[in-house]
């Protein structure tokens, strides 16, 4: 199962190399049909401690790393490796697709 990646802004870094990060959703109401902000914390492991408050960040589930912290923020390389890995299953998925029209077509 893929791992949820979020965005959110830094509210807080007083804790040696743990964010807070703050995530805003919308969404419609159910009944109303008014679209609706929530937002929920967030508390992320930041290995260098290289973001500050106000930064806008990529956020992905992990294992857990203490007890209040499921999340880790994405630094370059997680993202090189998620948009690689991102491109190779669209390209597998082309192929995959390509071959269906084809034996289609050969019906």
């Amino acid at each position: 199962m893929p791992k949820r990646i979020l965005t959110g802004t830094v509210t807080s870094t007083a804790n040696k190399q743990t964010v807070t990060v703050s995530v805003t959703r919308r969404f419609k109401h159910p009944v109303l049909q008014k679209t609706i902000k929530k937002s929920k914390k967030y508390r992320a492991h930041d290995e260098n401690e290289q973001f500050n408050v106000g930064d806008s960040v990529l956020i992905r589930e992990c294992a857990p790393k203490s007890k209040t912290k499921r999340w880790e923020v994405m630094t370059e390389e997680m993202l090189a490796e998620h948009e690689a890995a991102r491109q190779a299953a669209a390209e597998e998925a082309r192929k995959v697709e390509e071959a269906a029209h084809e034996a289609e077509a050969a019906h």
